[in-house]
């Protein structure tokens, strides 16, 4: 009922609604690469890695 009233009175704070649009879709591409990176869950051991995700060396002392 208050989105739909400030929606009619032209107040709706849409770049407010924007930044959490942006970033709910940046912690899924984050969280997605994250569990790309980290270890294979059972049955999944010898699957091919995407090509669009980095490979990530944890014990690459350069780091």
């Amino acid at each position: 009922m208050i989105l739909m009233e400030a929606a009619q009175a032209g107040s709706f704070p849409w770049a407010f609604t924007a930044v959490y649009v942006v970033g709910f879709i940046a912690a899924v591409a984050i969280g997605s690469v994250a569990w790309y990176n980290s270890k294979r869950p059972p049955g999944w051991e010898n699957k091919e890695r995407p090509d669009i995700v980095p490979e990530v060396n944890a014990e690459d002392p350069n780091v």
